[in-house]
C-alpha cells in the first residue's frame, strides 16, 4: 500500500511538471505568434504592391499577460484577451482573489496559495514592477 501511494505521488508530480512545461512552451509560441503573423500576412493590391496586414490589437494594459505567458492558461475577456481554457478567466480576479485565497492579489502573485499557481510562479517569478502591471490591468478589467 505504501508503495502505491509513493508511485501515485511520483506520477502526479511528473504529470503536473509535464503540464507546466507544455504550458510554458505553448505560451512562448503564443507570445510570439501575433508578431510573426502580422509580418507574414500580406495582401496584394491592384498595383501588385504588398501591404502588411495590421497586427491584432492588444490593449496596453493587456500586454503584460502576453509577455508573461498568462494567456497560455487564462483569458481576460473584459480586456478582449483570448487565452487558454485551463485556468479561469481573470476578468474579476482583482475583486475575487482575496476572498478565494485569503490574501490581496499583489500578495497572491508573490506567494500563491494554489498548488498550480505556486508551481507556475515559482518557476517564473514576477518582479514587483510586473506584479504592479498585472494588478493594474486586473483592476481595469474588473471595472469594465
Amino acid at each position: 500500500m505504501k508503495n502505491a501511494i509513493i508511485i501515485f505521488f511520483v506520477f502526479a508530480l511528473v504529470g503536473f511538471g509535464g503540464g507546466y512545461l507544455f504550458s510554458q512552451s505553448g505560451s512562448q509560441e503564443q507570445a510570439t505568434a501575433p508578431d510573426n503573423a502580422a509580418t507574414e500576412q500580406t495582401q496584394n493590391t491592384a498595383d501588385d504592391e504588398k501591404v502588411e496586414a495590421p497586427a491584432p490589437a492588444v490593449s496596453p494594459e493587456g500586454e503584460i499577460f502576453n509577455q508573461k505567458g498568462c494567456l497560455a492558461c487564462h483569458s481576460v475577456e473584459n480586456l478582449g484577451l483570448q487565452g487558454g481554457a485551463t485556468g479561469p478567466d481573470l476578468s474579476q480576479a482583482y475583486v475575487n482573489v482575496e476572498g478565494k485565497h485569503g490574501k490581496p492579489i499583489n500578495e497572491f502573485l508573490k506567494e500563491p496559495t494554489s498548488a498550480v499557481m505556486s508551481s507556475v510562479i515559482g518557476g517564473n517569478p514576477l518582479t514587483d514592477d510586473e506584479i504592479n502591471k498585472v494588478v493594474e490591468a486586473l483592476k481595469i478589467a474588473s471595472e469594465k
